[in-house]
């Protein structure tokens, strides 16, 4: 068995995006390579409701996969085939975009007005850009929870991991996205597939992720924040990549720790991205663009 050595350890930078929603974004809009087939992701955490529910108003995708993941408050949604609902506390909304849809997500407090959630763009390899888009809803209760002898707690959004397999199905890149709660002072070490990109994404606690050359000390907020405190200290997100290996290990802090650990197969094809479109080559996206101002853009309506 190798650890993974940790290649890159950045912390999550201040955007703005849609009609004014301030949020951290751990990686996206660059090279795309080492984290292929992932494009991008967000942490939507806020307690300041004026800064998140301006949303993001009506917008188009094409060419990928969003997966929105809530832990406080809620996220309405709509779209150009009719469909509408709200994603709470815990659940889980897997969007395949595919040929293209047009939709809309407005972020929602909780009755103390915070606002939780990640958002991960996964890329669509080229045979299925073009697919009918789908929706896979997933609610908090149907979401396995695998709770090791040692206290360690994995929720399982996507794919399979210790013997329990996700509700999310159907996925291109076979990818495994779980949230991990690692008890206070624990070491433990967690299964990855040498052939798979992957990363983690610490939101609570504090911890070290061992190394070739030793460990590398994440701080972040105090776990219990996700529950029913405050954050302390908005600033503190930490984004590890790994390089190659087959687990990864981390040594969990006073107040132990929590994170997203996501990886998937890389799709290794060109990538032709602006904003919301991304497809394989720059002729596909003008043609995308331009689809949208002929009024051609939906294939299923």
């Amino acid at each position: 068995m190798s650890i993974r050595p940790v290649k890159r350890l950045v912390k999550a930078k201040p955007t703005l995006e849609g009609a004014g929603v301030h949020l951290r974004r751990a990686f996206g809009f660059g090279n795309t390579s080492d984290f292929d087939p992932f494009l991008l992701l967000d942490d939507f955490r806020n307690d300041v409701p004026a800064d998140y529910l301006a949303g993001f108003p009506w917008h188009p995708h094409r060419g990928i996969e969003t997966i929105t993941y809530v832990l406080a408050g809620t996220v309405d949604h709509g779209d150009s085939m009719g469909n509408r609902g709200s994603i709470a506390s815990g659940d889980v909304q897997w969007m395949t975009a595919g040929s293209g849809i047009i939709h809309q997500e407005m972020p929602r407090g909780d009755q103390a007005g915070r606002m939780h959630g990640f958002q991960l763009w996964a890329n669509l390899p080229a045979a299925l850009k073009m697919t009918p888009p789908r929706y896979q809803g997933i609610e908090a209760k149907d979401i396995p929870v695998v709770t090791d002898d040692d206290g360690t707690q994995v929720r399982l959004v996507c794919g399979t991991f210790w013997g329990k397999t996700g509700p999310v199905d159907g996925v291109a890149t076979d990818p495994i996205y779980i949230d991990v709660s690692v008890p206070l002072g624990l070491r433990k070490t967690l299964p990855i597939e040498t052939t798979r990109h992957a990363f983690a994404y610490v939101f609570a606690g504090s911890g070290k992720f061992c190394n070739a050359s030793g460990p590398l000390e994440v701080p972040t907020e105090p776990v219990s924040w996700a529950d029913t405190n405050p954050p302390a200290a908005a600033e503190n997100r930490s984004l590890v990549l790994f390089d190659r290996g087959d687990e990864v290990m981390v040594q969990a802090g006073d107040d132990g720790i929590r994170f997203l650990l996501v990886s998937g197969k890389p799709l290794q094809e060109p990538v032709a991205w602006y904003g919301p479109i991304v497809m394989n080559t720059q002729e596909q996206r003008r043609q995308a663009f331009g689809e949208q101002e002929k009024g051609t853009f939906l294939k299923v309506k």
